[in-house]
């Protein structure tokens, strides 16, 4: 498995995106906005799909190193992109979030690049400063306030979702890095209640909060989609109706295509589908995670690590959400999902993944010395 990890990885990957792109031509015809095209989407995703093989292949060929040189790049830039944003004219304003950045061919979610900004800023710290990983200075304070500057913009546009995924990422990178556990339980208690506290005090978020608790009280309103979704499901049973059989990506569940293309795959394909959908995110999690072990040196250890986080975890809210195990979020499935921003980040931290692997050592003779030592030593 350890040698073989990342060719499961690819051909996971591979497939996920197969499915996508199955998925899609189902569902986007349906789509409200259609563009005069019904398959727009297809073709707006296959070139977002080639624009991010092409950032694989760079990332997975162009030394990992060179991100660690060039952080302060990557996160100047990203900061700019997301003050953009709010700038008339450039950023664009839809369902109330001003998330997006207009240039020309499509819309640039400039969030998607904070997640990388984020996690190169986070693997130099804590390998540039290892022995002062466990103070709360060096090791807490400083990290998460220079992350922050990254997520005060992004809270504001309205993307709360945004904020807590790569500020759960910026935990678990510390928590690997060796930050002190009580001040990372502290920091998301406080990130948790900070969550709700906003989303009892925005009236849209508050209704989706409270159509979650009570999901059939508000299915005709915040709650219609995640309602919707279960109807979904629960149509397609084991056996699915069939593939471009599905009935509620007729305009009934909005953004099908989109944020809420699971369902369709669990009313089309059915049960055993889904089920094979979510044993593929966590084997890419586990393929990963070993790639990520067996990294040269303690940066490629946490870059890896936290692009597999980053996926990993944008996958489960997606699930919850659409599932109702979690109050409803906009968050695209990755590599399944349409969305141009997140398909190319994802696919770059893939390549990313195929770098830090084709520079790995073979994680056994690192292993051996420690477990022969500790077979020698008598237990006290």
């Amino acid at each position: 498995m350890q040698k073989h990890g990342i060719h499961v990885l690819l051909l996971t990957v591979a497939g996920l995106i197969t499915l996508g792109l199955v998925m899609l031509f189902s569902t986007s015809a349906f789509a409200r906005d259609s563009h005069g095209d019904i398959y727009f989407f297809v073709k707006r995703q296959i070139m977002w799909l080639v624009v991010g093989l092409v950032v694989a292949f760079t990332a997975a060929c162009v030394d990992y190193h060179q991100w660690e040189k060039t952080w302060w790049i990557w996160f100047g830039g990203a900061f700019v992109l997301l003050l953009l944003c709010f700038a008339p004219g450039i950023g664009l304003r839809i369902n109330g979030s001003s998330r997006w950045l207009n240039i020309g061919v499509g819309a640039l979610q400039p969030s998607e690049l904070a997640k990388i900004a984020a996690l190169f800023f986070l693997a130099w710290w804590f390998s540039k400063f290892p022995e002062q990983s466990k103070g709360f200075l060096m090791g807490f304070a400083a990290p998460m306030g220079i992350v922050g500057i990254l997520l005060v913009p992004i809270l504001l546009e309205v993307d709360i979702g945004n904020t807590a995924l790569i500020g759960a990422t910026a935990v678990a990178v510390m928590f690997v890095a060796g930050a002190a556990l009580r001040w990372l339980l502290l920091m998301g208690a406080a990130g948790l209640a900070g969550v709700l506290m906003l989303a009892m005090n925005i009236s849209e978020r508050q209704g989706r909060l409270m159509a979650f608790l009570d999901p059939e009280k508000f299915k005709l309103g915040e709650g219609l989609q995640q309602w919707q979704a279960l109807i979904a499901f629960g149509s397609g049973g084991v056996e699915g109706l069939g593939l471009g059989e599905g009935r509620q990506k007729m305009l009934y569940l909005p953004y099908a295509h989109t944020d809420f293309i699971f369902p369709m795959i669990g009313e089309e394909l059915g049960l055993r589908v889904t089920l094979v959908t979510v044993a593929g995110y966590l084997v890419v999690c586990l393929c990963g995670s070993l790639v990520a072990a067996n990294a040269r040196d303690r940066f490629g250890l946490l870059l890896g690590f936290g692009a597999v986080m980053m996926i990993s975890l944008q996958a489960a809210v997606n699930i919850g959400v659409t599932t109702s195990l979690l109050p409803n979020k906009g968050m695209p499935l990755p590599f399944i999902s349409y969305g141009g921003s997140n398909l190319m980040v994802c696919l770059f931290m893939i390549g990313l993944l195929v770098n830090i692997h084709r520079q790995g050592r073979p994680l056994v003779p690192r292993l051996a010395p420690a477990l022969l030592r500790a077979r020698i030593q008598p237990r006290l």
